[in-house]
């Protein structure tokens, strides 16, 4: 059971603190699609917080999009994307309703095992020739407010799969589409909520969206846990989001303990101010080269250089199997 931690004495409200550690946990896939949230009962036992908070914190949720409520049994995750069954129109479903669900749980289950699309093509003719479709073109969309983990996922995902992908703020993103005869779009979980609104009006039927789960930060969280009281920790990334994420997080995990600095990898002053004070040091991939020359340039000056963790992913090596799947490439 996934444990969350809640600073009471803190100035981040209490909800704050449990609505980004549940947002964590969804977009990480510590809690997949369908699973079902603790109750109100469960977490107040587990957090001390009021269940009418705890009540707060999932109607946010909800209202993102994230998870949904069914009377009478509890909260869910929402299967989000194309998790949810594609948008294909066929006639045949006016006869058979369920045949299309059919087609995907049964494909699904042969990707699984392995069969790729080419061997499956023979027995889902209209589904596979869908997919294919949308997989000439990938998109990768965020927010332009923090474009910078659209960034980290363009990098990604071109490294991983070996094919181009095109970067589009999710401003722009429906005015995009409708110049495109199909496509992939792919996003995180955190921003799966507004990519869907816009494909659902600006191609309903050319175009699927498919979310990534983010990597776990496993071994990040566990240094973070064992750090000295009073212990200075950067944070360096493309993300302002992962940032302000990251830090929220790590404060519920320790409270006033450490003292945390961030900074833009733009933001050279704000770095060079890190590597002389901090302990330790998170960077993203993109961050590592220009935080590494910072702490060189200012070795003379460190008692002690700082240790340096690169986080090598953003996005889970799940997501980039399953993506590798439904694209076609292997």
């Amino acid at each position: 059971m996934v444990q969350f931690h809640i600073q009471t004495d803190s100035d981040i409200p209490a909800s704050t603190q449990l609505f980004n550690q549940i947002r964590f946990a969804i977009a990480s896939r510590q809690f997949p699609p369908g699973h079902r949230l603790p109750s109100t009962r469960q977490l107040a036992m587990q957090t001390g917080l009021h269940r009418n908070t705890i009540s707060k914190v999932y109607r946010q949720l909800e209202q993102t999009g994230l998870v949904a409520a069914q009377a009478g049994s509890g909260i869910y995750v929402r299967a989000l994307g194309h998790e949810g069954g594609s948008k294909l129109k066929s006639p045949i479903l006016e006869e058979y309703p369920f045949a299309n669900k059919i087609v995907q749980e049964s494909l699904d289950e042969l990707l699984g095992q392995g069969c790729t699309l080419n061997q499956a093509r023979e027995l889902f003719l209209t589904e596979i020739d869908w997919r294919l479709r949308c997989s000439a073109r990938v998109l990768v969309t965020a927010p332009t407010e923090d474009i910078g983990v659209g960034e980290l996922m363009a990098r990604e995902l071109e490294q991983a799969l070996r094919i181009p992908v095109q970067l589009v703020p999710m401003e722009q993103l429906a005015s995009f589409i409708e110049q495109i005869s199909s496509g992939t779009v792919i996003t995180s979980r955190y921003f799966i909520s507004e990519a869907e609104k816009t494909i659902s009006i600006a191609a309903p039927n050319s175009v699927r969206v498919i979310p990534v789960d983010i990597y776990d930060y496993g071994q990040e969280i566990e240094l973070v846990s064992t750090l000295p009281k009073d212990s200075y920790l950067g944070l360096v990334s493309l993300s302002p989001g992962m940032l302000r994420s990251t830090e929220v997080i790590i404060h519920s995990l320790r409270g006033e303990d450490l003292l945390v600095m961030t900074a833009m990898l733009s933001d050279t002053y704000k770095i060079n101010s890190i590597v002389r004070s901090a302990r330790t040091i998170f960077c993203d991939r993109p961050s590592f080269a220009t935080v590494k020359a910072a702490v060189n340039a200012a070795r003379e000056d460190i008692i002690r250089p700082p240790q340096l963790v690169c986080c090598e992913n953003y996005i889970g090596s799940k997501s980039i199997n399953l993506l590798k799947r439904e694209l076609g490439l292997g």
